[in-house]
């Protein structure tokens, strides 16, 4: 209200998962995106990893994500129905060095969508990261893009970006956009829930509340 100095703020909170077979470059992503950081020599995930970052989204918005860091186990992938309850996005991470790696992101994408879905039963926004970019020539990375773009679109994934999580390169700019993607769903969500007159936030991972800033 103007003139009163009291705005009203939203505080939004989004389970995320990362996901894609073993040594990847799943943690080293989460790690850079959490502690802008990397580690050579970094354990595989055994289970599952909790990370979690809060943003600034806007004067008025703060973005608080759970990253679930999944190990690419296949005993994993056998218990993933209860680590992707509530997840409102997802990485699933593929190692550009190994070809292998990006047919198992079309089985991982693929699994995602048997177990979670957004409340309209549509997916839910799911990047595709294509790591250690940096270990590849950006002649190769060029002749690689319009097959990503292709298999992209058959497999149902949100977008791709090209990302090192050693170099830091594209992690920030692909978060930023999964978020903005999330917030997308969210609000599309809300609208049909005010639609039907029916609000129910019980048990949701975007929980979305709203403050009174002074």
């Amino acid at each position: 209200m103007a003139g009163s100095g009291v705005y009203v703020c939203a505080d939004h909170l989004f389970k995320v998962l990362v996901i894609g077979d073993v040594l990847v470059g799943k943690s080293s992503v989460v790690l850079r995106y959490v502690r802008k950081t990397f580690k050579e020599n970094y354990k595989s995930t055994i289970g599952v990893d909790f990370a979690l970052k809060t943003i600034q989204w806007d004067a008025r918005t703060v973005v608080r994500l759970q990253l679930w860091d999944i190990a690419g186990q296949e005993q994993t992938r056998n218990m993933s129905r209860v680590f992707y309850k509530g997840a409102r996005g997802a990485l699933v991470v593929f190692d550009v060095t190994k070809l292998a790696t990006l047919e198992s992101a079309a089985q991982w994408k693929q699994d995602l969508d048997s177990k979670v879905s957004r409340d309209s039963g549509e997916p839910i926004p799911t990047l595709l990261l294509a790591n250690k970019c940096d270990l590849m020539e950006q002649s190769e990375r060029d002749r690689m893009a319009p097959s990503l773009d292709e298999f992209c679109k058959d497999n149902g994934f949100t977008g791709w970006f090209e990302t090192s999580a050693k170099g830091g390169v594209n992690i920030e700019e692909a978060m930023t956009f999964l978020i903005q993607e999330m917030m997308k769903t969210m609000s599309s969500e809300n609208q049909d829930e005010r639609s039907k007159g029916d609000v129910d936030l019980g048990g949701r991972a975007d929980q979305s509340i709203v403050a009174r800033c002074c």
